[in-house]
C-alpha cells in the first residue's frame, strides 16, 4: 500500500493549499493515512499541460493520476466518447485529443467521480472550502424529474450545488443546469415590490403599499373577470393558495403555461398525465418507443437510465419525431404521428416488435401534446397502449402508457385542477390578471385588454415582469421549503438553504398576506397548515418520496375513443433538438451567466470562452 502511494505521489504536485478538491480529496485522505512523511524521489516531476474542455470543467493535468474514471463515464454513462488517453507510460495523458469542448449534459459528473483535483468546477473555483459551507438536502427544480440535491451555502449564498444518492431518481448523477446554473440566483431579481407609475415606469414601493393596490382591485372583480397563470417553478403550496383566493371571489380561471389536451379523459385521469413506468422501472422495459421527445435534453436522467437499460439489458429503442442525437442507437420510425395509427392497425413492420415484447412502453413527449392535434396524439398513443395490454396480456402491474414532463409544476397543477394551457384567457381576457411565476411568454399585454390589471408575482425580472402593473417579489426554489411534484407523481420537497434576497417573501405567505388585505382571509398561517390543505385536496401531495399507483388505463383508453379530432401529417418536433437549447429554458438558468458561456461555447468553440487560467 505504502509503495503504491509512494509512487502515486511521484509525479503528483504539492498543490493541495490551492486546490480546489482540498478537503474531499482522495488522494489526500490516503496519504495522510497511510503516506510516508518523506519522499525518496528526488528527480524533476512530469508536468502536463492543461486542457480547455469548456466553461463548465477547469482541467488541471499536471494532478491527473490516470484513473480513466471519467473517461470510462464519458462513454458508459454520458454515451459520449469525447475523453481518451494518449501517449504511454510517463507521456500518457487524459483528454480530448483535439482541443475541444466536452460535450455532454451530463459533464459535471466528472468533477464528483474525479479522485484528486485534476478536474473541478471552473464556476466554483477559489470560492470556498467544503468544510467551510453548509450544506442543505434539497430537490432540482429545473426539469420534472426532481433529481436529489445537496445545497452548499456560505453568508447567505449558494456556493454549489451536488448530487444526493436517490436510487429511483437520479442515482448519484446531476445535469449540467441542474450543477451549474445556482449564478442565476444571484442575477436579475426581484427583490422588493414595484408598482406602475403614472409615466408608466415600474418603481420600488413598500409590501402594505403594493399588496394594497392589488387587495384592492381584487375586490371590484368577479368570476371570470380574474384569473391566474402558473410558470414551470411555482411550488404546490403557492398553487393551492391563488386557487383559493380565486375561489373565494368565485373564478376557476386558473390554468398553467404548459398545454396538455383535456379532451377525451384529459387531465381527470391521473394515469394520463404521468410516467407511470417510474424513472427506475424503465430498467425493466425490453421495448421503448418515443413519440416527440428528445429525452437526451429535456430529462437527461431519464435519458441516461435508458442508456443504461440498452447497455445492459438489451433494451429495443424506438422514436417518432425529429430525428435527434440519442446517446444510444435506435430505429427512427418517421416523423409524422401517423405512424402510430400504422402501428396500431398493425399496417407497420413495428407493429410486430411490439407484439413481441414482453414489457413495453410508450413515452410520449409533453411538447407534443401542444400541437393543435395533441388530443388526437394523446388519444392515438392511449388506444395504441391498450391495444398492446389486451393482446399481449400485459399484466395490471406493468404501465405502457407514460408522459415525460418538461417542468417542476406541471404535476402538482394538474393535481390541483389548474386547467393546462391559456387559450381560455386568450378568448375571454379578464379584467386582472395573476403571473403566478409565468415566464414562458405564453401571453403578452397585446392578448390583453389596455385596462387589464396584470400581477407578477415571481422572483426573476424575466419575461413576465415587464408587462406587469405591479410586481411581488417570491421566493426561488433554494430559500423555501416547498413541495413539488416530479413527472412519475412523486411529491418531494425543496428545503431552506439561505433567506430570499431583500424583501422578497415565500409565494404562498404573500397570498395570505394580500387575502387577508381584501378582507377574505385564508384558513392557514402556517407551512403545515397549507399542507393540510393539500392533502385535502390531494392526499398524493404530501406523501413525500411515494409514488402513488394509478391504474385508469382501460378508462382513458375508452374516453380516447370520443375524440374527434384528426392527427396533422407536421413533423413532431421536440423544443430542444441540440444540446444549445438544453442551456437556457428557466428564469433561472437565463439569467445565469455560467449557462450563456455554455451556449456561447457550444456555437463558437471552447476558446470562445477562455478565461486566463490563475493557477
Amino acid at each position: 500500500m505504502e509503495g503504491v502511494m509512494e509512487f502515486l505521489l511521484a509525479n503528483h504536485p504539492l498543490d493541495c493549499p490551492i486546490c480546489d478538491q482540498g478537503g474531499e480529496c482522495d488522494l489526500q485522505d490516503q496519504s495522510m493515512m497511510f503516506g510516508s512523511d518523506r519522499s525518496r524521489f528526488l528527480e524533476g516531476k512530469r508536468a502536463v499541460e492543461d486542457k480547455n474542455i469548456g466553461p463548465l470543467v477547469k482541467t488541471i493535468m499536471t494532478r491527473c493520476i490516470q484513473c480513466t474514471r471519467c473517461i470510462r463515464f464519458a462513454s458508459e454513462i454520458a454515451g459520449v466518447d469525447d475523453l481518451g488517453t494518449t501517449g504511454r507510460g510517463n507521456e500518457m495523458q487524459v483528454g480530448t485529443y483535439i482541443e475541444k469542448m466536452f460535450m455532454s449534459e451530463l459533464s459535471g459528473n466528472i468533477i464528483d467521480i474525479c479522485p484528486v483535483g485534476a478536474l473541478t468546477s471552473k464556476p466554483y473555483a477559489f470560492t470556498a472550502r467544503p468544510w467551510e459551507t453548509r450544506k442543505t438536502e434539497s430537490i432540482d427544480v429545473m426539469d420534472a424529474v426532481g433529481s436529489n440535491i445537496v445545497v452548499s451555502t456560505r453568508t447567505g449564498e449558494v456556493m454549489r450545488i451536488l448530487p444526493k444518492m436517490h436510487e429511483d431518481i437520479n442515482e448519484e448523477w446531476i445535469s449540467d443546469k441542474t450543477r451549474f446554473s445556482y449564478d442565476g440566483l444571484k442575477r436579475q431579481r426581484l427583490t422588493e415590490p414595484m408598482v406602475r407609475n403614472s409615466n408608466g415606469l415600474l418603481t420600488y414601493t413598500s409590501w402594505e403599499d403594493a399588496l394594497a393596490r392589488v387587495a384592492g382591485r381584487l375586490q371590484t372583480v368577479q368570476g371570470k373577470d380574474v384569473a391566474a397563470i402558473a410558470g414551470g417553478l411555482v411550488d404546490a403550496e403557492a398553487l393551492i393558495s391563488i386557487k383559493d383566493l380565486l375561489n373565494r371571489v368565485d373564478s376557476d380561471s386558473l390554468c398553467t403555461e404548459e398545454v396538455f389536451p383535456t379532451a377525451g379523459a384529459g387531465t381527470d385521469l391521473r394515469s394520463n398525465y404521468l410516467l407511470n413506468t417510474t424513472i427506475a422501472g424503465v430498467e425493466e422495459a425490453d421495448v421503448v418507443l418515443l413519440v416527440g421527445t428528445n429525452p437526451r435534453f429535456e430529462a437527461p436522467l431519464f435519458n441516461a437510465r435508458i442508456r443504461k437499460s440498452w447497455l445492459h439489458n438489451d433494451l429495443k429503442v424506438a422514436l417518432i419525431g425529429t430525428k435527434v442525437d440519442l446517446t444510444y442507437s435506435y430505429d427512427h420510425l418517421g416523423d409524422s404521428p401517423n405512424v402510430l395509427q400504422e402501428i396500431a392497425s398493425r399496417n407497420h413492420p413495428f407493429s410486430q416488435v411490439l407484439k413481441e415484447a414482453k414489457k413495453p412502453i410508450i413515452v410520449l413527449g409533453s411538447s407534443a401534446l401542444q400541437r393543435s392535434d395533441g388530443a388526437a396524439i394523446l388519444a392515438a398513443v392511449s388506444t395504441l397502449a391498450q391495444n398492446i395490454r389486451t393482446e399481449r396480456n400485459v399484466g395490471d402491474d406493468w404501465k405502457i402508457m407514460n408522459i415525460l414532463h418538461r417542468v417542476a409544476s406541471q404535476v402538482a397543477a394538474l393535481d390541483l385542477g389548474f386547467k393546462p394551457g391559456v387559450e381560455a384567457i386568450r378568448k375571454n381576457p379578464p379584467k386582472m390578471l395573476f403571473l403566478l411565476g409565468a415566464d414562458g411568454g405564453c401571453i403578452t399585454r397585446q392578448d390583453l385588454p389596455k385596462d387589464c390589471f396584470i400581477v407578477y408575482q415571481g422572483h426573476h425580472g424575466d419575461v413576465g415582469a415587464p408587462i406587469a402593473d405591479v410586481i411581488l417579489p417570491g421566493a426561488a426554489y433554494t430559500e423555501k421549503s416547498a413541495t413539488y411534484v416530479n413527472t412519475e407523481g412523486r411529491a418531494q420537497q425543496t428545503k431552506v438553504a439561505v433567506t430570499p434576497p431583500g424583501m422578497a417573501r415565500e409565494d404562498w405567505k404573500i397570498i395570505r398576506a394580500l387575502s387577508e388585505i381584501a378582507g377574505m382571509t385564508l384558513p392557514y398561517d402556517t407551512l403545515d397548515q397549507v399542507r393540510n390543505r393539500l392533502e385535502e385536496v390531494s392526499p398524493n401531495l404530501v406523501r413525500y418520496d411515494n409514488v402513488e399507483e394509478a391504474n385508469y388505463f382501460q378508462e382513458a383508453s375508452e374516453l380516447a375513443k370520443l375524440v374527434n379530432e384528426k392527427l396533422l401529417a407536421h413533423p413532431l418536433v421536440p423544443p430542444q433538438l441540440t444540446i444549445k437549447d438544453f442551456y437556457m429554458t428557466d428564469s433561472i438558468s437565463r439569467a445565469s451567466q455560467t449557462m450563456a458561456k455554455c451556449v456561447k461555447a457550444v456555437t463558437e468553440g471552447a476558446h470562445a470562452v477562455e478565461e486566463p487560467s490563475i493557477c
